[in-house]
């Protein structure tokens, strides 16, 4: 390892030889769970905590660099912890890692500064030194400015695409007139894709195939994200794999049945 000099804030999570490819080990950093997984010869070290339902991802099936919830399917990049299927919306914490004298070191990743502008080339940075005399390049052409304030009032404004934490907001008000939870705390959205500006597909399953509300369900689904400014077609897939299980209720949803 290069310049480990400093290991304050550095935690030692295992020996080098203690993970085989395909292993992981749940451990504690700074109190917080963690979980180190090696893949291949590469490691990695994320929360262990999935972020739509709070609980752990340590069971869930890695692959494609991806790790998924055991419950819901979310799933999430084990290098950048981003989400990448619903239902989760937001990333889980990751961990630097480093290898050194036989032993796995991992450290909190810096947080990125989302207001920091990506990194320039030398040519851009040269451009972006020369500053610009807005007032007078506005001056030097005064039609610009009525041919803008022309095209806003006669241009018509296009909606902004719907954000998967409103799709699933939206999801959130059909209810299962059986069991009278809604479909997201259930576990019966399993993703939801924006194909377009304006289409979305969500693949959705029921709690058993012969279950006699599901169509109500789907058109529900349906009518419900296509009432979100900047969807104009929702396209619901009836899926049943994986078959449904409680497991996939998120910790409200089984309170409300009575299931501990």
């Amino acid at each position: 390892m290069n310049d480990m000099n400093d290991l304050g804030d550095w935690t030692p999570l295992a020996t080098i030889d203690e993970l085989q490819p395909g292993d992981r080990k749940s451990e504690l950093v700074d109190d917080e769970p963690v979980l180190l997984v090696r893949v291949g010869e590469e490691y990695f070290c994320i929360d262990d905590v999935c972020t739509h339902d709070g609980q752990p991802l340590t069971d869930g099936p890695i692959a494609d660099g991806e790790i998924a919830c055991p419950r819901h399917g979310a799933r999430f990049s084990l290098e950048t912890g981003e989400p990448t299927c619903m239902p989760a919306v937001e990333k889980i914490a990751t961990y630097e890692v480093r290898l050194n004298e036989g032993q796995v070191w991992v450290r909190p990743a810096p947080v990125a500064d989302t207001l920091a502008a990506p990194a320039a080339s030398s040519t851009e940075d040269q451009a972006v030194e020369q500053p610009v005399d807005t007032a007078a390049a506005t001056e030097s052409d005064p039609q610009s400015e009525e041919g803008s304030e022309s095209d806003d009032d006669t241009a018509p404004q296009e909606a902004e695409p719907a954000d998967a934490v409103a799709m699933l907001e939206a999801l959130r008000e059909v209810i299962d007139p059986e069991l009278m939870i809604n479909i997201v705390d259930l576990g019966l959205i399993y993703d939801v894709r924006q194909e377009s500006d304006d289409v979305v597909t969500v693949d959705m399953t029921l709690t058993s195939p012969a279950c006699p509300a599901g169509p109500q369900l789907v058109q529900q689904s349906k009518m419900a994200l296509e009432r979100l400014e900047g969807i104009t077609e929702a396209q619901i897939n009836l899926v049943m794999t994986p078959p449904w299980t409680p497991e996939r209720m998120t910790d409200d949803a089984r309170d409300k049945l009575g299931i501990f």
